[in-house]
């Protein structure tokens, strides 16, 4: 059986590593072939931020599929996603700071200011700085708790990065929505699981009822789980 889950594991690693360089190999086989478009620049920009929400929503996957399955190997590569995505939208950001703005700050200042979907954007992208930061087995220890309440901050960040999506498009608003869904799944899937814990942490903390004689005054009342 762990033979069986060992493999799986390496398996699920090598699809994760797929993840991370296919979408640099496509981007490098497009440029190579110089099948970019008439603005490659744009392409690149646009290709980044895809492959950002595609690997977020791997990310986010990973819990769902421990719970649905039972294979809890699998959140070993979790991190390895997340920071991935976050490797990505680095690559998006600069991408259009330095290719498309030429690092010209003050028109991206006024860009994130004007510009709604650049400005929930850019929501995004402060957002997910602290949880790569925190990403860490020590940070993990320092936070404790609030490791995991900081960390659900990822939903937020995912949506805003599907808003952006969808208000750059505008018109072909078929992946947006796309993204919208599975995103939507996945909130739903957390919070199935978490009403779940909650009503089970609730009985084991009724615990079972008590057998006491007739006479006892303590007939009826709940054991301490």
């Amino acid at each position: 059986m762990a033979r069986t889950s060992n493999v799986r594991l390496r398996v699920f690693r090598g699809l994760a590593w797929v993840a991370l360089a296919g979408p640099l190999v496509w981007l490098g086989l497009r440029f190579r072939r110089d099948q970019l478009g008439a603005n490659p620049i744009e392409a690149v920009i646009l290709w980044s931020g895809v492959s950002t929400l595609v690997l977020l929503m791997l990310t986010l996957a990973v819990t769902p599929v421990r719970r649905l399955t039972g294979w809890n190997e699998v959140v070993r590569v979790r991190r390895f996603l997340g920071l991935t995505a976050f490797g990505y939208l680095c690559l998006h950001f600069l991408s259009y700071v330095g290719l498309d703005q030429f690092f010209a700050f003050g028109y991206i200042l006024d860009d994130i200011a004007k510009r709604p979907f650049i400005t929930v954007g850019f929501a995004a992208f402060l957002l997910l700085i602290p949880l790569a930061v925190t990403s860490t087995t020590g940070w993990i220890r320092r936070l404790g708790r609030r490791w995991q309440r900081l960390h659900q901050l990822v939903y937020v960040a995912a949506a805003l990065g599907v808003l952006h999506y969808y208000w750059k498009v505008k018109a072909d608003t078929r992946w947006p929505l796309v993204f919208a869904a599975t995103l939507l799944v996945l909130l739903v899937l957390r919070l199935r699981a978490r009403r779940g814990a909650a009503k089970q942490s609730g009985r084991r903390r009724a615990g079972p009822v008590a057998k006491a004689p007739a006479d006892s005054p303590a007939r009826g009342m709940p054991v301490e789980a």
